[in-house]
């Protein structure tokens, strides 16, 4: 290929950091002890575990090393968290959560209203991404075991007032978990100054190895054990502990905190970069989310009267990768959750594409986007039975072919 690849796909994973791997390797082979055991090769597994656990407090503004239970993933933390809630709070059988959470949140909390284990009330967000506050303060109530609102969202990139949402969980009774597995790394925490109870992470979204991540569970919380079988993690998760995977996420935790600067400027301005001259090179289309309240790098940009699955193959034939918020690849038609839940239309949510950006991307690999993108959109509007059933002003015609709007 005559350009180099062009990754913007960060938030489905990021690149492993050779640092990381530099510190994941001797676990491996060198130093290959199981933490549990007394001899000198458990030990010297279980000091690195206990250095690679402060590495992850500091980064989460954490009181306490132990408030961190490690785990397989986000998804396994989100279950943990409201699996555990709702066995804990005796009386309190309710989960409240927002219509754009991740499928990790939402699978979990339909399945439980489905065998009648809870009630699940589902907040509304506005236009840009918002949770509707209103909504939120009249589903509260006695009843309420948990509720789980993610920090920001993984195709807009919104940011959500958790603190303040765990507030109003309080004054109800009520625990409050975060999904935050998109902001993690992003933007900086400081989870002893809040009243977040329980908050998910995972690895491979800042740099880290994938299949590690961690719940943090606030020092006095009760949590219920999902996996038994085991003492580790303080009984709270029971397994031998993945320490390669625990190493490498303290690892990326640590980078992740020296590079917060970075995330907050030099990287959020590349995102506005693209956003800027994509808005301004082709026509018809518009940003998605909140662009006053968002991660700094992330930008869902939304290509009227195309299909998302058709841009994306385009774009990887020119060695760019980004995703879409389409769920054509899985087999429906249907646009993203999320888009709908927007109320984005759908000649629009089905051409959004998200473009996610890290650390390691650079302006050329903006002008590379910025070169090929509206050839690409301008090749499939030709072919768009939608895209020619506008007039010359972009409005529809009398009689033309109309899709129906969510």
């Amino acid at each position: 290929m005559a350009n180099d690849p062009v990754y913007l796909d960060n938030n489905a994973t990021t690149r492993c950091d050779p640092r990381v791997v530099s510190a994941m390797l001797p676990y491996f082979s060198e130093q290959f002890g199981n933490a549990s055991s007394m001899h000198a090769f458990g030990s010297e597994v279980g000091g690195a575990l206990a250095r690679a656990r402060k590495q992850l407090q500091t980064l989460l503004g954490a009181a306490f090393d132990h408030e961190i239970v490690y785990t397989s993933g986000g998804t396994e933390a989100d279950n943990m968290a409201i699996l555990s809630a709702l066995d804990t709070q005796r009386g309190r059988d309710e989960v409240i959560t927002s219509a754009v959470e991740h499928p990790a949140v939402l699978s979990l909390v339909a399945h439980l209203e489905k065998t009648g284990a809870a009630k699940v009330h589902i907040i509304p967000v506005d236009a840009k991404g918002r949770l509707d506050m209103e909504a939120y303060r009249k589903a509260l109530g006695p009843r309420t075991a948990i509720v789980s609102i993610m920090w920001a969202n993984n195709e807009t990139g919104t940011i959500f007032p958790v603190e303040k949402l765990a507030e109003m969980a309080h004054e109800a009774g009520a625990l409050f978990h975060t999904d935050a597995v998109q902001a993690v790394g992003k933007i900086p925490m400081d989870l002893k100054e809040t009243g977040i109870d329980m908050l998910s992470l995972s690895g491979h979204k800042l740099h880290g190895p994938k299949g590690i991540g961690a719940l943090y569970v606030r020092k006095g919380v009760r949590l219920r054990a999902l996996i038994r079988g085991g003492h580790q993690e303080r009984g709270r998760r029971a397994g031998t502990e993945n320490a390669p995977g625990i190493i490498g996420l303290g690892m990326a935790a640590e980078l992740a905190a020296e590079h917060m600067h970075e995330e907050q400027t030099r990287v959020a301005a590349l995102r506005d970069r693209l956003e800027a001259g994509l808005l301004a090179s082709i026509s018809h289309s518009f940003t998605t989310g909140d662009p006053q309240t968002r991660l700094p790098n992330t930008a869902n940009v939304a290509f009227e009267y195309i299909e998302g699955e058709a841009i994306l193959l385009l774009m990887n034939r020119e060695g760019i990768a980004a995703s879409s918020g389409s769920a054509c690849t899985s087999g429906s038609l249907e646009p993203s959750h999320v888009l709908r839940a927007m109320n984005v239309p759908y000649t629009a949510a089905h051409g959004a594409i998200r473009f996610s950006f890290s650390r390691e991307n650079t302006e050329a690999d903006v002008d590379r986007v910025l070169e090929v993108m509206p050839q690409i959109i301008a090749r499939l509007r030709e072919m768009s039975p939608f895209w020619q059933a506008r007039d010359g002003d972009g409005r529809e015609t009398e009689g033309a072919f109309n899709p129906t709007y969510a």
